[in-house]
């Protein structure tokens, strides 16, 4: 499993932007998607977006136009631009490694987590 660690948030106020920075450190993350997501109502946690290994990129339709998902391998990081952010948008964002690549369900507890970063958006 591939190690990552969260960073980038913090509290905001409505209208603002952040960016969250998903870095492995010891591993390459070249050959894996990596997925964005954080808690919703109901659910354990619900997917944000997701970046494959080839490019490709993936949000869910609510967050469109808002949110910008990249990659640097070199620097073995994930980035996720956050924009004009809302309370809604409140939340603790974690990142995992996908092997599998985006689209295709896994198993939450067997992946490897961090501790999360939290983004605040509040005035």
């Amino acid at each position: 499993q591939v190690q990552l660690v969260e960073s980038g948030g913090g509290l905001v106020q409505p209208g603002g932007s952040l960016r969250l920075s998903c870095s492995a450190s010891g591993s390459t993350l070249d050959d894996y998607a990596v997925d964005w997501v954080r808690p919703a109502p109901g659910k354990v946690r619900e997917g944000v977006s997701c970046i494959n290994s080839d490019g490709a990129t993936y949000y869910v339709d609510y967050l469109k136009g808002r949110f910008t998902i990249s990659r640097d391998n070199a620097k073995n990081t994930v980035y996720l631009q956050m924009n004009s952010l809302q309370p809604e948008d409140t939340a603790v964002y974690y990142c995992t490694a996908l092997q599998a690549g985006c689209g295709i369900g896994y198993d939450y507890d067997s992946q490897s987590w961090g501790q999360g970063t939290q983004v605040t958006v509040s005035s």
